[in-house]
């Protein structure tokens, strides 16, 4: 019996312990994705490439971090309230919430890294774009604005341009050195979005694995407090 109340009681101070830093790494990946969500910058390449599927993946982990910061009094309810309902509905939330965060940050992932599907469709953007260039104003001004800001030639490099035999643009040459931009416009794009993304998907899945801890602990402690009840 003493024990049991020994344990349990070291099961309750840990899993306090992981709620607080739960709170607090939550915090910032709600914070890192409204960052990414309202940078100006990066506002003005999705709206002038119309990528707003790039803002899915941030949507989807700010959610998951709110109602994780929410669950988490939750869980201190139960555990320290001792009572089993609540923690048998915390393990299943906690259970829910590793999923969507799981996908939350595949999709995240999946729409801003270098080679992922975002690449490829602003590649593809950026030559249909190269293709009404010069005679359609909006497509000539949205390649000067993105080429210019970013400093990035065509949607691969700037053979785009010679395989659709069009002039290069003077946005794709450096404005100090005069020499053409090497890369392309999505790798570039892809490059930025990338470290920032990689950062809040690492934190996202240091959470994952924190609710599977929390999940497993809090078995253990319906199972304590089960026993002690029954010592009773």
């Amino acid at each position: 019996m003493p024990d049991h109340e020994k344990s349990l009681t070291i099961i309750q101070y840990i899993l306090l312990c992981m709620n607080v830093i739960t709170w607090v790494i939550s915090a910032v990946v709600i914070g890192l994705c409204f960052w990414l969500r309202f940078d100006d910058d990066i506002q003005d390449w999705v709206d002038h490439l119309q990528i707003q599927r790039f803002y899915i993946g941030l949507y989807i982990l700010i959610i998951s971090a709110f109602l994780l910061m929410a669950t988490g009094f939750l869980s201190c309810m139960g555990t320290f309230s001792k009572n089993r309902r609540l923690i048998a509905i915390n393990v299943l939330i906690q259970l829910g919430l590793f999923v969507l965060g799981l996908a939350g940050a595949a999709v995240l992932l999946d729409n801003s890294t270098f080679k992922s599907t975002l690449h490829g469709v602003i590649k593809d953007i950026m030559v249909d774009l190269i293709r009404l260039y010069p005679s359609y104003g909006k497509a000539t001004y949205t390649l000067q604005k993105i080429q210019e800001e970013v400093g990035c030639c065509g949607g691969s490099s700037y053979e785009d341009y010679i395989k659709l035999q069009r002039a290069l643009p003077t946005e794709c040459r450096d404005p100090v050195t005069g020499n053409t931009f090497f890369y392309g416009c999505a790798d570039e794009i892809s490059w930025r979005l990338e470290t920032p993304a990689t950062w809040i998907a690492g934190l996202v899945l240091v959470l994952c694995a924190k609710k599977i801890i929390n999940a497993v602990l809090s078995t253990i402690l319906i199972q304590l407090i089960v026993e002690i009840d029954n010592d009773k």
